[in-house]
């Protein structure tokens, strides 16, 4: 279960899905719909990829900071919760320009900002799939 869940399987999954749905919404839509796709995916990948490695961060100094006070651990919460508003707000100043200043669509926009749920999504399914259906 651990390889059906590893970060670089998630990676390449969104990254495919996102292919996927770029393509597939050029080829019905137009390029506008498949850029506003392509703009949010690339997004929302980023963003997961630097949650991963934020939460990663906060994990390996909560486990060097075992012996210390809960003064330390309380500064290290304090700044990934910062970091994650920092982040949620560069991506709407980004979001804000894409659509102020570019011909984006913002459907795709939203369609290409669900790829890394709907890769969670698909591969807790493919998990839990297999579990049920492996021990019968």
């Amino acid at each position: 279960m651990q390889e059906k869940l590893s970060l670089k399987r998630m990676l390449a999954l969104s990254w495919l899905y996102l292919a996927v749905l770029v393509l597939g919404s050029w080829v019905i839509s137009s390029w506008s719909f498949a850029w506003g796709v392509l703009v949010g995916g690339v997004l929302s990948i980023a963003s997961f990829l630097v949650s991963y490695r934020d939460v990663m961060k906060f994990f390996e100094a909560l486990e060097l900071q075992q012996g210390q006070s809960a003064k330390a651990g309380k500064k290290t919460k304090k700044g990934l919760i910062l970091k994650f508003w920092l982040r949620f707000f560069l991506i709407g100043l980004v979001l804000f320009f894409f659509i102020k200043y570019s011909s984006i669509n913002i459907f795709g926009l939203i369609l290409g900002l669900t790829t890394v749920v709907f890769t969670i999504t698909f591969s807790a399914v493919g998990v839990v799939w297999k579990y049920y259906f492996s021990r019968r």
